[in-house]
């Protein structure tokens, strides 16, 4: 084989590595990547159905209901619901009244099963995505911006 062969085929070959590491990045990037959706945004149908995402919002008051492990509770924005089951130990600081963030999948029933339960850690914590998702319901609630 020529040199030249050979340099050709040195460079293809590294060129498909190339290509097979990237499809790997891309594709792993893909399947962990995860989307914040607010209640509003759920109930207008902009969730995905069957796929995790995120939704965030306060924990409805009265909402919360327990059967040994399963939790059912109904996550708000003040303009819409979305009611949440999840079958686990809760972070010690969720609350009714609340914030949270739940991970999970919606189902075609409307019924949020959620695989993670994520709550404030403090007095005057909210998680950014779950705060910004309420102002927004009350700028649409009121027509008015918020300082």
């Amino acid at each position: 084989m020529k040199p030249r062969h050979k340099r050709a085929a040195i460079i293809a070959g590294g060129l498909a590595a190339i290509g097979l590491a990237s499809y790997f990045v891309l594709n792993a990037f893909q399947s962990n990547l995860v989307f914040f959706f607010t209640p509003t945004q759920v109930g207008a149908g902009e969730a995905p159905q069957n796929r995790t995402f995120r939704i965030g919002g306060m924990v409805k008051e009265g909402s919360v209901k327990r059967d040994n492990l399963t939790v059912a509770f109904v996550v708000t924005d003040t303009l819409k619901e979305v009611p949440v089951t999840y079958t686990g130990i809760l972070p010690d600081l969720f609350r009714e009244g609340k914030g949270v963030v739940a991970q999970g999948q919606l189902g075609s029933n409307g019924q949020f099963t959620a695989s993670e339960v994520l709550a404030k850690h403090d007095e005057n914590y909210m998680p950014p995505e779950a705060q910004h998702a309420l102002d927004q319901a009350e700028i649409e609630k009121t027509g008015k911006t918020l300082k």
